[in-house]
């Protein structure tokens, strides 16, 4: 019997058992227990610090928990902690009540001094995590079910930091000598890369990265069993590839539904396909300090030049991007956040047609008439037709003279480009767990020093800006702390740090008799899954 390229793939350094290699030859979908998961690209990594990205953390929550998550409707929800809130006694700290009977996959209980590790592990660069918690002073375990959080001022929104933290062993961490998370940008390996030890829903009981992943449930979960018992989870990069084997029947749930084939799946019988707006927005972005350019032949670095940044975003053409790359399938905005983010405006969002004639006439106002030649660094595994919004921005930057040479690749050779500083011009997206204006000034518009910064690949760097966003953090007057944000998105958008092109709507297809809402992170659980 001839295997399908998905098998074939999934052969590759693992072996399945027999009866589920039966089941999926044969086009019988497996039982009602097992669900197989399919989406375009793995997790980096499975240590539950080391790297702060969507399809790393989606899988990573199956096997670690938070001390709060976030439901559908974007609300906060209780997982190892049971209760939080600011002390009645110092408005500096927060106060943790933390879950008693949870035991990690191991069987050791989980105590709050795994709690305080995880915190202080996940605060400390090269943790991916840690701008999230650079406010933290202090994290310390008052009681056997106490935990206080000092901050370096009063911090009320705080806690909407934490959906994505995981709480991992220490002991487990002290064992296997990685009390601190691996430098993911270079390239280091550690035993938490291949291996877990989490309280959560399910274990990883096989990993073979980028082919297959197999996870159980746990038997000695604190929450009530799923109905979802096994998981196998496949990246499949090839969009055609991944619909095949949704239609064939050899996997049961397809998160990312190129968008070419939402309308054919959704007449489709025996295929149900769910849709929702993302909080997650796509944009460009470029090198705006140094001297001189690693892959152009400019004099100087022209993204140094306001004019040619204003001439960029007056030939971008986002409608046609949305019509013809995205099929209708996306928000076309100028705004790089999400609509239900704390800080977007109307004004932030609006756009106007391309002035390819203006565009022309500010290049040769600052110096480029002739134009110039740069790479463009783009993801073709992350986000919904990625390469394609990058080939569809060459053609528009070729009408003002900017030749610009695509490369593309797998995005776990290319956010470390920007992350180490080798890119001159880059596609990113980019989601905010925290709903609040400050998750993006952290990690994309600050100076990249200490925690801060780690995804300005702009190297774009204002002290003045610099000390409001770090001001946001402890503000307890939240119309002011609304004022500063509107500040700072001022000058963000006055300098075109970036340049958006929409937010992603989201599509999940499914088998009938499956039901999985969209998650608006792009983070659905296996364990909301429900079968008719």
């Amino acid at each position: 019997m001839l295997m399908t390229p998905i098998l074939q793939k999934a052969r590759t350094g693992l072996m399945m058992s027999a009866a589920a290699a039966a089941l999926v030859l044969s086009g019988v979908a497996a039982d009602a227990e097992t669900i197989r998961w399919a989406r375009v690209g793995d997790a980096l990594t499975m240590d539950p610090h080391s790297q702060n990205e969507g399809p790393t953390h989606t899988l990573n929550h199956h096997i670690y928990e938070t001390l709060v998550g976030r439901s559908l409707d974007g609300s906060l929800t209780p997982r190892l902690a049971t209760d939080w809130g600011i002390s009645e006694e110092d408005e500096t700290v927060w106060v943790f009540t933390i879950r008693e009977g949870v035991k990690f996959h191991d069987g050791s209980d989980m105590t709050v001094e795994d709690v305080v590790f995880s915190l202080d592990r996940a605060r400390t660069p090269p943790s991916g995590m840690a701008a999230l918690h650079a406010a933290v002073q202090e994290v310390t375990a008052v009681d056997d079910t106490t935990v206080h959080i000092r901050m370096s001022g009063p911090a009320p929104l705080y806690v909407q930091n934490l959906t994505n933290t995981f709480i991992m062993s220490k002991a487990w961490a002290e064992a296997n000598g990685v009390e601190m998370a691996p430098n993911f940008a270079a390239g280091e390996e550690a035993h938490s890369v291949r291996n877990t030890n989490g309280t959560g829903p399910y274990m990883l009981v096989e990993r073979d990265p980028e082919v297959r992943t197999v996870l159980q449930a746990f038997g000695d979960h604190w929450d009530d069993a799923p109905a979802v018992t096994e998981i196998i989870y496949t990246p499949i990069s090839e969009a055609a590839t991944r619909v095949a084997a949704l239609l064939s029947g050899e996997v049961d749930i397809v998160q990312d539904v190129p968008v070419q084939d939402i309308a054919r799946l959704e007449q489709t019988p025996g295929i149900r396909v769910m849709r929702g707006p993302e909080n997650r927005n796509i944009f460009f972005s470029y090198d705006m300090a140094s001297d001189s350019l690693r892959s152009s032949d400019a004099d100087g670095n022209p993204f140094a030049s306001p004019e040619v940044r204003e001439a960029m975003s007056l030939a971008i053409d986002r409608n046609a991007i949305q019509q013809v790359v995205m099929r209708g399938e996306s928000q076309p905005s100028a705004a790089p956040l999400p609509p239900f983010v704390n800080g977007w405006t109307e004004e932030m969002h609006a756009f106007g047609a391309p002035d390819l004639e203006r565009a022309r006439a500010l290049m040769a106002e600052a110096g480029h008439a002739d134009g110039f030649s740069v790479q463009l660094d783009c993801p073709n595994d992350r986000y919904l037709n990625d390469e394609s919004i990058c080939q569809a921005l060459v053609g528009m930057m070729a009408q003002i003279g900017i030749r610009v040479d695509l490369n593309a690749q797998t995005r776990s050779l290319h956010f470390p480009l920007i992350e180490n500083w080798e890119t001159d011009f880059y596609l990113l997206g980019w989601g905010v767990p925290t709903f609040d204006s400050q998750y993006v000034f952290d990690f994309l518009v600050h100076t990249r020093e200490g925690s801060y910064g780690a995804f300005n690949g702009s190297r774009y760097s204002n002290p003045e800006l610099d000390a409001k966003i770090e001001s946001l953090a402890t503000m307890t007057d939240l119309e002011a702390r609304d004022a500063i944000i509107a500040e700072i998105w001022d000058t963000v958008m006055e300098e075109r740090i970036f340049l958006n092109v929409h937010n992603q709507v989201l599509a999940y297809a499914m088998r009938d008799g499956i039901n999985l809402d969209v998650h608006p992170e792009n983070q659905p659980r296996m364990t909301t899954v429900s079968f008719d």
